[in-house]
């Protein structure tokens, strides 16, 4: 019995400490922006997402929880709940539907057509794993994005 004991805690301790928490993907850049349906209240937006996985090692993306901010204001949430395999250190694209509010799109309306890039945020978390073991790993992100109406 003790040296099963002994045996399991070796495994388990090797498990754990060979075991690297993936890194968060790195924002690139965002293609493809399309207007799905357009509301007073609400829009429905597509677009693809680019990113980057910095990891040496190649990860299953399980689930995106993220909220969206342009100039500060809160635009929409944006949610995935997909598995997708994510190849190691190698660009990805990440299609996105989300509901926008078009409340927080008005009050940025004017400085959105009068500028030439505007500031998106985006913060929440993802899962990710590989071999049935998954984290959550929070995220964050604020750039300038340039806009081309014309």
């Amino acid at each position: 019995m003790k040296k099963l004991l002994s045996f399991l805690i070796f495994i388990l301790s090797i498990c754990c400490f060979s075991c690297k928490k993936p890194a968060a993907f790195d924002y690139r850049n965002v293609k493809n922006i399309r207007v799905e349906s357009l509301g007073l209240n609400t829009s429905k937006l597509s677009m693809d997402l680019v990113y980057f996985n910095p990891n040496n090692f190649g990860v299953n993306l399980k689930n995106v929880d993220c909220d969206l901010y342009l100039d500060s204001n809160y635009l929409g949430k944006f949610v995935l709940d997909t598995m997708m395999h994510i190849p190691k250190s190698s660009e990805f694209t990440l299609p996105a539907s989300m509901q926008v509010n078009m409340k927080g799109l008005f009050k940025n309306s004017l400085s959105i057509l009068f500028n030439k890039e505007v500031t998106i945020g985006a913060k929440g978390t993802t899962r990710v794993g590989k071999g049935g073991f998954y984290v959550t790993v929070p995220f964050s992100y604020e750039g300038k994005q340039k806009i081309n109406f014309f």
